[in-house]
């Protein structure tokens, strides 16, 4: 069974999950525990104390890879290890976060020595068993209580098979049993995957050397972790110098993709966005108690512990006003609400200027993640001087709220981004589009 501070976010499991932000939790012997069904190793268990430094190592093994993954024409071309490693949640505490590095079989080409990706994955889930590195041990996993896909073993391969290292961040509480996902938070999202690059440049006998270059890849939730990152590196991470970052239709501004979501087929991440909100910011807590009704406690707690797969089969299409006492949406609650509309504020991308270059795609007709917000994410960071290259992807109409809208532009582009991507850590200068980033959205 989950533990507390996962299983109840908005009622009495909720004071545990706030303390567990504060401390690793104390595990004298770590054992597996299990999420809907599905045993989650040991290792994934953090310990008593943690390390000082951030992107210190807590503790690794060997990990198998998953076999070829959909489009591929063979294996997976490296050699894993599984991490669990020191970094610091969006309040200051220290956690621990698990994650894999992943060693290319394939020679890298290009200029230097090998460079090394930090990537951050798409939206899994708020299960234990949903965590990224699970996932690329175990492309598809599939009962009658979870359902979870590998989808990001594509990108993987891409950046493998051109002699790229890939670091893989299972970000804070997905995958360690101590504390809930926060699912979208940008604090504890960009930390995780600036220490997973500080991580594995610290594994012995890696061809990684001190002079590798280093860039992020994400896409949907990876792509607001690689934003943020790539605005907090300066401060957080100024040892983790960034030759590029790609930034696929980040949730910039929560605020709007919280209606987008709203009613889609993943109407889900509205609760994972909730459980993770309130666990990273007390205050918000009262003010959702005072809203949620029973039964959209329970949905939530139930969404804690759940994929993809399975939040989209149980809790697909469906409104927050159903889990509202008096049938507001959630939007509705945010609008009239100065704490949340405060934390909100904080959580916005595009205050800051990312360090190095950075390419931003977006579906134009983006309706989960609305294309909008993305672009104006782009236009902010141009009108600070950033580089920034813009690349919206236009294609017909695939059913709103279906998800297909979202999820063609990540195929569309994949392959350009990672060409991008290779090109600023060979050493190539990027050309910025700010000059020409259209006016209207």
């Amino acid at each position: 069974m989950k533990r507390s501070a996962r299983t109840l976010p908005l009622v009495g499991g909720l004071a545990a999950a706030a303390l567990a932000a504060t401390a690793a939790v104390a595990v004298a012997d770590p054992a597996p525990t299990v999420s809907r069904g599905i045993a989650i190793p040991a290792f994934y268990t953090p310990p008593t104390e943690l390390p000082g430094e951030n992107g210190a190592l807590v503790r690794t093994e060997p990990m198998p890879l998953a076999l070829t993954p959909p489009g591929a024409s063979g294996p997976l071309p490296g050699n894993a290890t599984r991490l669990m490693y020191r970094s610091t949640d969006a309040n200051g505490a220290p956690i621990a976060v698990t994650g894999v590095y992943i060693e290319p079989t394939a020679a890298w080409k290009g200029k230097g020595p090998r460079p090394l990706v930090g990537l951050a994955s798409g939206t899994m889930g708020q299960g234990d068993q949903c965590a990224p590195s699970l996932a690329l041990q175990t492309p598809l996993t599939f009962s009658d209580k979870t359902i979870s896909v590998g989808y990001e073993s594509l990108a993987v391969y891409r950046l493998l098979s051109r002699g790229i290292a890939v670091a893989v961040t299972d970000y804070a509480g997905l995958g360690t049993p101590d504390r809930v996902h926060t699912y979208a938070e940008r604090f504890d999202q960009a930390h995780a995957l600036l220490d997973v690059v500080r991580a594995a440049r610290r594994l012995p006998g890696t061809s990684l050397r001190g002079t590798s270059s280093v860039g992020l890849y994400g896409y949907s939730q990876g792509g607001g972790a690689s934003a943020a990152a790539a605005e907090l590196q300066p401060s957080y991470a100024p040892d983790v110098r960034l030759a590029g970052s790609y930034v696929g239709a980040p949730p910039a501004d929560l605020t709007e993709v919280i209606k987008g979501i709203d009613g889609s087929a993943l109407a889900g991440a509205l609760g994972w966005a909730i459980n993770g909100l309130v666990h990273d910011y007390p205050a918000v807590r009262p003010v959702l108690d005072a809203h949620i009704s029973a039964s959209g406690k329970e949905a939530l707690a139930d969404l804690s512990t759940m994929c993809v797969g399975d939040a989209i089969l149980r809790y697909g299409f469906s409104n927050s006003k159903q889990w509202t006492t008096d049938g507001s949406s959630l939007a509705q609650i945010i609008a009239a609400s100065p704490e949340v509309k405060k934390v909100l504020a904080r959580e916005r991308l595009g205050s800051l200027k990312p360090a190095g270059p950075v390419r931003v795609t977006t579906g134009v007709l983006d309706d989960i993640v609305p294309h909008a917000q993305v672009r104006r994410l782009a236009a902010d960071w141009c009108a600070k001087g950033a580089n920034v290259t813009y690349a919206p992807v236009s294609f017909p109409e695939l059913g709103k709220g279906l998800l297909t809208n979202h999820l063609v532009p990540l195929l569309a582009d994949q392959d350009a981004a990672v060409s991008w991507l290779g090109d600023r850590l060979g050493g190539k200068a990027a050309s910025s589009t700010c000059a020409t980033l259209p006016k209207q959205p």
